[in-house]
């Protein structure tokens, strides 16, 4: 029966790799021959997957096993599975195994693989569940890597063909609005209906049955309002009364649920005290643009939200593989910056997202507020993100005098944000 199982997906893996597959821009470099295992988390359906089976389409022979099947997940001898492997496939020493948290206690499974000498990689759609049981079972053998929906890079090669920089930033619309879910990129399918789905499935999949909640309403009202606005503060207890949340508590279960299944993720207001830091507001940001935007109820997003909120998923892919600490600042004047880029003990880079810049009081606003931070916490390197235009502006204000820069959004984001 397992053999059977392992047939048909292998099956299904051949016709997979004859599908045109877009070159991924990973942001942990890979080495295949040192033996630890490569585990690859993000949302469903960002194409981890297929990111897998063409890491090491280059080393065949190698088992694939997709344990997003019930037949699999209820066996309980493990080596039916790993035998049927070795039939199906030949005797490899390389194994993929894709959606791995479907697993009961897949972690120790893996690790009694990877002490026999087998080279693997795992992928799975649930942050906190990876974490948490890699680092207790698999400690100081793995590599992580978090792969996201298309970056602007990505969607552009999905694109096809050189563009120009007027087509960049006519792309950059377009990306602002679709988002980087892969398939409907490249398949050509029905993005809103695709995402739809997409989102009931990963609500009720990877959240509703695995924490077994009752108050199912209440769970898709609040990832629906979330989403509606995204790039905004939010308070546990607003959204108590905006959804069918009866209590803050569920409410922030609720939310580490939604992360945890890479559907949203929040911002820390930044301050020198940690303690200031959980007390104060946070900034709530969707995983892609076009999951908010077909999920979103009432008027679509404006443009500085979408823009923004593609800045913050840029960010955050850096603050995931470690190489940054990301917030947001505000003062007691409510002047405010979007993001606070970390590196080490010290503040890196202030970054503000302004559409328009054409509009020379919003102008006046988002460069005053970059001023007021680059004071307080220290730092020189002030970026002003934009729709068109690229320069330095010299701004004064009390006697305070810096330099900013300005940059298309298009420009940055095609650089690879901040590496």
């Amino acid at each position: 029966m397992v053999r059977d199982i392992l047939l048909v997906q292998k099956r299904e893996l051949e016709a997979r790799l004859q599908e045109p597959y877009i070159r991924r821009d990973a942001v942990t470099p890979l080495n295949l021959q040192d033996g630890l295992v490569k585990v690859i988390t993000g949302p469903r359906r960002a194409g981890k997957s297929f990111y897998a089976i063409h890491l090491f389409e280059e080393a065949r022979p190698y088992g694939y096993i997709n344990f997003d099947d019930e037949r699999l997940i209820g066996l309980a001898d493990y080596d039916e599975i790993l035998t049927a492997a070795v039939s199906v496939y030949g005797q490899p020493r390389i194994l993929i195994l894709d959606e791995v948290q479907n697993l009961p206690r897949w972690e120790i499974f893996v690790n009694r693989l990877q002490r026999q000498g087998w080279r693997l990689i795992i992928t799975g759609s649930n942050a906190n569940l990876l974490s948490s049981e890699l680092s207790t079972h698999l400690t100081g053998r793995h590599t992580p890597i978090v792969l996201f929906p298309f970056s602007f890079r990505e969607y552009l090669r999905a694109s096809g063909g050189e563009q120009t920089s007027t087509e960049k930033m006519e792309s950059l619309m377009g990306y602002a609005e679709e988002g980087g879910y892969p398939e409907p990129l490249v398949k050509g399918i029905d993005r809103s209906r695709y995402l739809r789905t997409l989102l009931q499935s990963t609500l009720y999949k990877d959240i509703v049955r695995r924490f077994k909640i009752r108050g199912v309403q209440g769970m898709e009202d609040l990832a629906l309002y979330l989403m509606s606005n995204m790039a905004r503060e939010y308070s546990f207890n607003v959204l108590s009364q905006v959804t069918q949340c009866r209590s803050v508590r569920t409410v922030e279960k609720y939310m580490g649920y939604l992360k945890e299944a890479y559907l949203i993720f929040d911002l820390k207001r930044f301050s020198f005290r940690v303690k200031d830091q959980v007390s104060h507001a946070k900034k709530i940001y969707c995983i892609d643009n076009g999951m908010a935007v077909t999920a979103g109820f009432g008027f679509s997003p404006d443009r500085g939200s979408l823009f923004e909120n593609l800045v913050a998923i840029a960010l955050k892919h850096e603050e995931i593989a470690g190489k940054i600490s990301l917030y947001y600042w505000k003062n007691a004047q409510k002047e405010e910056v979007d993001f606070v880029v970390k590196k080490g003990p010290a503040v890196s880079t202030l970054i503000q997202v302004c559409v328009e810049v054409s509009n020379p009081k919003t102008l006046k606003r988002e460069m005053r507020a970059l001023l007021q931070a680059s004071e307080e916490l220290r730092c020189d390197d002030l970026l002003l993100l934009n729709d068109r235009v690229e320069g330095i502006e010299t701004i004064r204000w009390h006697g305070i005098e810096k330099q900013v820069r300005l940059m298309p959004l298009w420009q940055w984001l095609e650089a690879g944000a901040i590496s």
